[in-house]
């Protein structure tokens, strides 16, 4: 097993380092990656973000959100979570053994007097509380393994930021589970930082005196930055690669009610119907056809409705009305 240290924060950045270490590096070696992400919600593979994420939380405090290449659920990273990652060959004695590549975070966590076990599909306890999610993807004869861990999180932020009226969303994706979580920081008899932890972990995930070390070359960052830039950082791949979903939203204002019932399909706004007790001199459904095939994104929507107009449709609700209904 080699050892790959990557100090980035990025999160488009870094699920593109696993992608390259997937698909570039030497495919005769085994390589195990920690890494921490500045705030953010990665998506599962098969997904529809916005049934998984609660938008105004995330537009106003500025977290990331993107697709991974695995399957699984929605989780939110900060620098109090720390993600493993693992690059072997994808025989079948580790496809789908979740258990297997968790045994080294167990072990770590008991060398540090912390009881762990792995639990249901893809989990890891604390007292029956989960502090570790995993995830897998195939290439080719490779597989990608990789699970977070929540060290020290702000545990508010993350049931804020997953926070989503389901009812009002019937996603066509999979949906997350969201069970009760907890944090390693406090189950510890001595406290240590994240950083002391890490250092601790990678003595199990690497046994031995000395782990061999690839350090990443220039050449291998310009792939990398590329790799991120055509997929993880694109709104095409994080919202525009979603499942269906049938969504509704209301919310009352000065003018009166305003329902908004669509479809998203491939990212795009579909089947919009608007209703309410609102008032206006034109023709609303002529407004709700125009909205059809937009990007569900709030600056293409935006961009429209200062192209049309919108008074006539719609009295004494705003631009900004509209809007925050629409993306609620």
């Amino acid at each position: 097993m080699i050892k790959i240290v990557n100090e980035n924060t990025d999160p488009r950045i870094n699920l593109a380092v696993e992608e390259y270490a997937l698909n570039y590096l030497d495919p005769r070696e085994d390589y195990a990656i920690l890494w921490q992400n500045e705030p953010a919600v990665i998506i599962g593979r098969n997904q529809n973000t916005v049934a998984e994420v609660n938008a105004p939380y995330i537009k106003e405090h500025g977290i990331h959100v993107v697709r991974r290449l695995s399957g699984g659920g929605a989780v939110y990273h900060d620098f109090g979570n720390l993600n493993f990652t693992f690059i072997v060959d994808a025989d079948k004695t580790v496809v789908s053994n979740f258990e297997y590549f968790t045994k080294p975070v167990i072990e770590a966590l008991a060398s540090l007097g912390v009881k762990a076990e792995f639990s249901g599909r893809n989990d890891i306890t604390i007292d029956g509380q989960k502090f570790s999610g995993n995830a897998q993807y195939w290439s080719k004869d490779r597989l990608l393994h990789h699970g977070t861990i929540l060290f020290n999180s702000d545990l508010s932020v993350v049931q804020e930021a997953l926070n989503v009226k389901l009812d009002k969303i019937q996603s066509k994706g999979v949906k997350s589970v969201r069970s009760r979580v907890t944090n390693i920081f406090p189950h510890l008899p001595k406290p240590i930082t994240i950083d002391e932890f890490k250092e601790t972990l990678w003595r199990f995930l690497i046994p031995g005196d000395k782990a061999e070390e690839y350090v990443l070359t220039e050449k291998d960052w310009a792939i990398i930055r590329e790799l991120s830039e055509k997929r993880y950082a694109k709104w095409e791949w994080n919202y525009g690669a979603s499942p269906e979903a049938e969504i509704e939203k209301e919310e009352r204002f000065a003018g009166g009610k305003l329902e908004l019932k669509f479809n998203i399909r491939d990212g795009l706004i579909q089947d919009m119907h608007i209703f309410g007790d609102f008032f206006g001199k034109k023709e609303v459904s002529e407004f709700a056809e125009m909205l059809n095939g937009k990007e569900y994104r709030e600056g293409a929507v935006a961009e429209l409705l200062d192209s049309v107009d919108f008074e006539g449709y719609f009295i004494n609700i705003t631009r900004e009305n509209f809007l925050s209904c629409l993306f609620a």
